[in-house]
């Protein structure tokens, strides 16, 4: 159940096709896995094995899969860290993981400088893109073969380590296993058809659950190759994704507000993309149906899960993108997905209840947090904490995260309904609805939108709009307007930050 012996075969089957492209550099299956295997050999020649973390501060970059692999490869968990965190949130995570090993890019190295005094589980740093430092990864990749032993790791040994974004306190680190990994490449490779003659492009970060295995891990798995992209930018993932001739490309709702603005698109020529993918938060009909227009040659698909599932729940296939709307589709291969009352029993079609999802793909647990992982996982469910309903067909709709209901005098809103309403607006770009006190009725919710460049809506039109269309006590009692609206790195709305919670 190692992906490591999966990218051996695709190596044996196809040594001289391209793994990934990056800026002007590209990389065949054979020098990939000679890279990888060397680092896993330094490694092991330094003692490393199963209980030793190895983690990454590294932002986009084909030396990120160099590294993710040399640690399947080796034996050892891999923790990827979101680069945009303050130090104080890093330091945090190696020392909770008691990471043994920190690879880092030289932009890092003020913050790595300061942190790596404090954390005395560190044994050793290697950096990438600096030539001042003795450890340089170019230099180990490049340097001779190194013997590395067979990997001893089982099944169910942690692989891989995410911490979770921390929205709601202290980031969480999700263990996920060997088996875990493999199912999960397994589990998306089916979902999306993935063959070896994709090329997905790559712009959402790798350091994020999403990006590292419903794409990298499963087209790796799936023998295609890698369009790697530093960031996003609508105009150069336009030219990327014509001049890479992409087959797939994965975005969040907000970028493809952002593309669908661009004047590029009128005159872009992609005959090689098949397939459109989007998650991370709920698309707005509007937004699909754009979509849908503007690309009608192209395929769209919505993905669900979360980083304790891989992630992997639910995926919304084309033939659904129009009619089902709202819903983020059926329940993955290998997977099981119901929805549930407070005591853990099925609730009836159409009624609102939390998410579980059962499968090979759910999470080993929390790094050194048993309540937690008690509290999520309850006989071989996990209990995502979203609320969500099953229409007669078996589709799942999410009706918001549990902490993000507001509730006015003793009626229950979900923010997202409002929010697809409001999306409807052509004016507005962006919108998230939140609850804020009010002293008659408990909570009342509030609009928070940003408007498209050179666009603008009055808060009175706003207003009247969602009375034409909502019931009155779920319309917004005011509405602010921001520049843009603040998200992390997997793309979702950081609402606690819009609350103002400590």
């Amino acid at each position: 159940m190692l992906i490591a012996n999966e990218l051996k075969k695709r190596v044996e089957q196809q040594p001289n096709k391209l793994i990934s492209v990056f800026n002007d550099r590209k990389t065949t299956y054979r020098e990939f896995y000679k890279r990888a295997e060397k680092l896993a050999g330094y490694f092991q020649e330094r003692g490393y094995g199963k209980d030793d973390v190895v983690a990454l501060l590294l932002p986009n970059t084909d030396y990120f899969l160099v590294c993710y692999y040399a640690c399947q490869i080796g034996g050892f968990p891999v923790l990827p860290i979101n680069t945009k965190l303050a130090s104080s949130e890093i330091s945090y995570i190696l020392d909770h993981s008691e990471a043994k090993a920190l690879i880092y890019d030289k932009q890092f190295e003020d913050t790595v400088n300061k942190l790596v005094p404090n954390i005395s589980s560190l044994q050793d740093t290697v950096t990438v893109g600096d030539t001042h430092t003795p450890n340089r990864l170019e230099d180990i990749v490049a340097g001779p073969d190194r013997k590395v032993r067979q990997n001893q790791t089982e099944d169910d040994d942690t692989a891989v380590i995410f911490y979770t974004s921390g929205t709601t306190g202290r980031p969480k680190g999700v263990m996920l296993t060997n088996k875990n990994i493999l199912s999960i490449a397994q589990i998306w490779s089916e979902s999306m058809e993935l063959t070896n003659e994709d090329r997905m492009q790559i712009v959402a970060p790798l350091f994020h659950c999403a990006a590292s295995h419903v794409f990298m891990v499963p087209i790796i798995y799936s023998g295609g190759m890698l369009v790697i992209e530093e960031g996003f930018s609508p105009e150069r993932a336009i030219k990327t994704m014509e001049s890479e001739n992409v087959t797939i490309f994965f975005g969040v709702p907000a970028m493809y507000s952002i593309l669908l603005t661009s004047p590029r698109l009128q005159q872009v020529s992609v005959p090689h993309l098949r397939l459109l993918t989007y998650g991370a938060a709920p698309m707005p009909f509007e937004l699909v149906k754009r979509v849908k227009e503007v690309f009608s040659d192209v395929k769209v698909q919505n993905l669900y899960g979360q980083t304790e599932n891989s992630p992997g729940a639910t995926t919304l296939k084309d033939h659904h993108a129009l009619e089902k709307v709202g819903s983020v589709g059926e329940p993955l291969p290998q997977s099981e997905v119901r929805v549930v009352d407070e005591c853990g029993k099925d609730v009836a079609v159409g009624e609102v209840g939390e998410i579980i999802v059962k499968g090979p793909h759910v999470m080993k647990g929390y790094l050194k947090n048993e309540e937690a992982t008690r509290e999520t996982l309850k006989d071989g469910w996990l209990y995502s904490g979203d609320l969500g309903r099953l229409d007669e067909e078996g589709l799942l709709y999410i009706v918001d995260r549990k902490k993000d209901m507001i509730i006015r005098g003793g009626e229950n809103i979900y923010p997202v309904e409002i929010e697809e309403v409001l999306y409807q607006i052509p004016e507005i770009l962006e919108a998230a609805i939140i609850g804020v006190p009010d002293e008659v009725l408990g909570e009342v919710p509030k609009a928070v939108v940003a408007m498209k460049e050179g666009k603008a809506v009055s808060e009175e039109q706003i207003i009247d709009y969602c009375l034409e269309r909502l019931a009155k006590y779920k319309v917004p009692n005011e509405v602010e307007f921001v520049s843009s609206l603040p998200r992390n790195a997997s793309g979702k709305v950081l609402k606690r930050q819009l609350r103002g919670d400590k």
